[in-house]
Order: structure tokens, then sequence, then C-alpha cells
């Protein structure tokens, strides 16, 4: 009788559930439809749950996201020993601080292949010098540990190289993608009812945001520019979905905050986090993300797929999705004047909201589907597994 062929084994590792629930579920998905057997490695978080409920296999290790180096020793030797019991073929690492670790670990523990999805490098070209230097340098020493570098623009894929992290045989740029399905543009029915559930008057315009309440995602700069256009364009209405993670080391905009909740009063909506970012875009008439860096924003691209008219900042990721002047308006990093000229043009022109929303649409569409992307991941590991694994791939 044949002996029945063992699975591939992947592990998936990110620092925070979050990150596994949002950004990897259809990957994860991806890849046990080809009969791999996936294992998500996180922090423990109110996420796991629900992983757990959806079939996802996940395993807790506590991994910090701050920079103090005694805080990763004991994440470090607990991976090794995960590794090392778990015996995965592949480990595939997310986010800086736990694909660092793992890939020391998987080097320890002697994991065949590695890979390592960087969703947006923490340099970036706003950073002071001596930072920037040795985050470059962090990721150049991961770059020693790895096998296969995903990108999900193509200037981080050109920065990598360039900087030496590894070679250009070995980066490829992956895009990001949402599910068509999920975003599917403005239906007049579903955006009166979220509207009136938001307290916000079927006539107004409104401008939204969508991401990690902390100021590395532009939200000094959002509310900022709200309390500009609050006495400028009455009808404006502003709608912040997200808030910021126990785990998140970034500053907060506390102060921010609290003095557009008082210039703006009702007209300022903060949902939370929120698991209908659909129908919360559908509700929107423009979108925002006026952040410092980025890898290739998936909330720029939910907009897009929604048919909504983008203004976001002039950095990575972000200019490679949004066409100035076609699908909306790119302004400078921490910049609230040139973001509040921007948001008011549009307040002012429906006839351009529906242009560029339209044109956003189509780009996303063609662009931007995560079936593509997830299939191309999958075909890019398998293709360049060591040979003793292919045949169990």
């Amino acid at each position: 009788m044949e002996s029945r062929r063992e699975p591939l084994s992947i592990c998936q590792l990110a620092a925070v559930d979050f990150t596994v629930q949002h950004f990897l579920t259809a990957l994860v998905e991806g890849m046990v439809s080809q009969g791999w057997r996936v294992t998500c490695v996180c922090s423990d978080g109110p996420y796991v749950p629900v992983l757990r409920a959806n079939g996802k296999r996940v395993k807790i290790v506590p991994i910090s996201r701050g920079l103090n180096p005694m805080r990763h020793l004991p994440s470090l030797f607990r991976l090794v020993r995960l590794f090392r019991r778990e015996r995965f073929d592949v480990l595939h690492a997310h986010t800086p601080v736990a694909a660092l670790l793992g890939r020391i670990a998987a080097r320890i523990a002697g994991v065949p292949m590695v890979v390592y999805t960087a969703h947006g490098f923490y340099f970036h070209e706003h950073m002071s010098p001596m930072p920037r230097r040795l985050f470059i340098a962090l990721e150049w020493l991961g770059g020693r540990l790895t096998d296969l570098l995903f990108t999900q623009s193509e200037e981080d894929a050109r920065a990598a190289v360039e900087l030496g992290l590894l070679e250009s045989a070995s980066v490829i740029a992956i895009g990001n993608g949402v599910d068509p399905a999920r975003f599917r543009g403005v239906f007049p029915e579903q955006r009166a009812s979220t509207r009136a559930k938001l307290g916000i008057p079927i006539e107004a315009v409104v401008v939204g945001i969508v991401g990690r309440m902390v100021d590395e995602k532009g939200y000094r700069e959002y509310f900022s520019a709200a309390c500009q256009l609050a006495e400028r364009h009455p009808q404006a209405w502003f709608v912040a979905v997200g808030d910021r993670l126990s785990s998140d080391h970034a500053d907060g905009v506390e102060s921010e905050l609290q003095h557009a909740r008082s210039t703006l009063g009702p007209r300022l909506v903060l949902t939370g986090m929120r698991t209908d970012v659909p129908d919360l875009l559908g509700a929107m008439d423009i979108f925002t993300l006026p952040s410092y860096r980025e890898g290739m924003p998936r909330t720029i691209i939910e907009a897009m797929m929604s048919g909504l008219p983008v203004v976001a900042t002039d950095i990575r990721g972000s200019r490679e999705e949004v066409v100035e002047g076609v699908t909306g308006h790119l302004v400078p990093a921490r910049d609230a004047n040139a973001l509040s000229s921007a948001l008011s043009r549009l307040i002012a022109s429906p006839e351009q909201r529906a242009l560029l929303g339209s044109a956003g649409r189509r780009r996303a569409l063609e662009l931007y589907d995560e079936h593509i992307v997830v299939a191309r991941q999958i075909s890019e590991i398998r293709s360049r597994l060591p040979a003793a694994l292919k045949a169990r791939a």
C-alpha cells in the first residue's frame, strides 16, 4: 500500500492576532486549499478565538512590538522551541519585529525555507538619519536569514535591492488586494441605513478614514484638516473607523482628538474597531489616509473598490495606488493645510467625486484582486521550495 504523503507544514508568523485576522486570512485559506497544513503564530488577543472558531490553527507566542531587546529574548526562545517541536517546512513571517525574531529562530531551529513579507519597511524617507540607518541595518541582518522577500509595493522592492537587503532574484513585489465581492460600491438603501445608525444626515458629505488611531496613520493631520473645513463646509461630516491597539507603541493622538471633538461636536463620528467596513465605506463620499509610512495600504484599495475618491499622502505604496487627478489626490506627508485644501475641492464638487471614484474602482478591479495576490504568493513559494520539499507541495 502506498504511504500517505505528509502535507507541507507552513508557519504564518505575526506579532499580533489583529494582523492575522485582518491581513492574512485569505492567504492562510489559500494555502489550506492547496492541502498545506498552516499554523498561525502570534500574541494572544481578542481575535484568537475568532480565528480558531473559523477553523484556523493558532499557537500563542507573546511578541512585543517595542524595540527593547531584552523583552524579545523570551519570545526568541519560545519560537525556537515551537519551530523545533512543530518541524515547519516553511516560515512565512510578517511585521518587522516578529519577522526578525522569527527568522533568527528559524535559522537556529533549522527551518528549511524562510519567506518574509514586508508590509512596508519601517524605515522611510521622512525618518531622521540615525534611526533610518538602524532599521535598514536590522532589515539587512534579516535579509541574511531570508530565502524569499515579498514586498507589497514596487518601490519597496527596488529599495530592498538597492540597499542590498537581498539579491534581486529573491525579491518580488506581490502587490496587495481585497475581495471584490465584499467591496461592491455604494448602494443607496444600505448607505441610508448605515448613516442613520451613525446619526449622519443623508445629505451630508462624509470624509472618512480607516486605520489604527495613531500619529503615523496621519490622524493628527486628519483631525486638524477637519477642524479647518468645519466652518467652510457646514455640510461636511467626518468619520474615523479604528482605535489604538493595546500593543501599539506608536504615539497616540489624544490631544488632537479632544480638540476635534470640541470643534466638530456631533459632526465627528468615532466608530472604534468595526467588522462592517464595507458598509461604513459605502456611507462615505471621500476617503483619506494621510499616513507617514505604508507598505501598500489595503484601506485605500478597499475605498477605491468601493468607488470612493481618495486623498492620500505622497509616500511609498500610497502613490502606487492613487493616480493623481485620476483616482484622487496626493498631498505631502504631515501637511494638514495641503490635506484640507485637497479635501475641500472634493467636498465642493460632487462631479469630481463621482469621476475620480469611478476611475478608482476600475483601477482596483484591474490591479488589486486579492485572489490574484494570494495565488502568486503560493506559486512563488512552491516554485522555490528546496528539492526535498517539492514532492509534498
